[in-house]
């Protein structure tokens, strides 16, 4: 059945503050990191490293989505809104967060904090690799929730009307939107829902594969490669179905530029899977359990 998008984007006021969803889509991410990464660490699959250190990594990590998500959308895909507005760059709850810019951030957070703590940096890699897939599925149902990266048209029974991707919608009263809607009338406007796509591919299935690809000891690299290579290619394919961004093609009348920044995502996949061919296995090392007291 075809599905009339109308959600509030914010999910409450505190007095004059109001809290959009998807903010609360970033923290649920956050706060979903850091129980699996606990878990994990419980378990010593980070030698060396206890909760506090966790606690500082994660914090490194959040600080590179948020900024590096952010500049790199701008630079990226809002570069002329930015130089018109700077100011615009700090309007996060609005939405307008790139992967591949808070992909860069994360890596930098943490090249800090493993240098810092002198352990090798695709070890670390491995170990946060688990933690990120639900984190992306929570930022892509943020993103349908706010109506915003839509899907191309389709014919399909699932398809979604997006008002805020139609001109000819945005300036009519909604129960006449609605009243169009009921007779059938929108019909030709429906459109993937690519963001609940990539949710399910980048969310759901990358973290399935991962936590069970990782659920034993695996050779460095291995674990960082395939989080690579599956998100540049659900990426790549997703992007056949989703509107380019700002509605132009980069190349050929298909090619977008998301799929030419998940490119580098599959070739480093790709080597990162050749490189951990005998390469060391990390073995976990399980915290001493803390001495019984009369």
């Amino acid at each position: 059945m075809i599905y009339l998008h109308h959600i509030d984007p914010i999910a409450f006021s505190l007095g004059p503050v109001q809290v959009h969803w998807y903010g609360l889509m970033y923290l649920l991410a956050f706060f979903t990191a850091w129980t699996l990464g606990r878990s994990r660490i419980r378990a010593g699959r980070l030698p060396g490293v206890d909760m506090n250190g966790f606690s500082d990594l994660l914090f490194y990590a959040m600080l590179g989505v948020v900024i590096g998500g952010r500049v790199g959308y701008m630079l990226f895909y809002a570069f002329d809104a930015f130089l018109a507005n700077p100011l615009i760059l700090f309007r996060v709850w609005e939405g307008g967060m790139s992967f591949h810019g808070g992909l860069l951030g994360v890596l930098a957070g943490c090249f800090w904090w493993v240098r810092r703590q002198k352990l090798h940096f695709f070890d670390v890699m491995d170990f946060i690799s688990p933690l990120v897939p639900l984190g992306l599925g929570f930022g892509r149902l943020g993103n349908y929730i706010g109506g915003e990266l839509w899907g191309k048209y389709t014919h399909a029974g699932w398809g979604v009307i997006f008002p805020r991707a139609e001109e000819s919608l945005q300036n009519l009263p909604w129960d006449q939107v609605q009243a169009l809607y009921a007779g059938g009338g929108l019909d030709v406007l429906a459109r993937h829902p690519s963001q609940l796509y990539e949710g399910f591919l980048e969310g759901v299935v990358m973290f399935a594969v991962l936590w069970l690809y990782s659920a034993k000891p695996r050779a460095r690299y291995a674990v960082s490669g395939v989080f690579a290579l599956l998100y540049g290619v659900f990426r790549f394919l997703i992007e056949f179905v989703r509107m380019p961004d700002n509605g132009v093609y980069v190349a050929f009348d298909w090619l977008t530029r998301g799929q030419i920044l998940s490119l580098p995502l599959i070739a480093l996949g790709l080597w990162l899977l050749w490189m951990s061919r005998g390469a060391p296995v990390l073995q976990p090392a399980p915290a001493a359990a803390p001495e019984k007291t009369a």
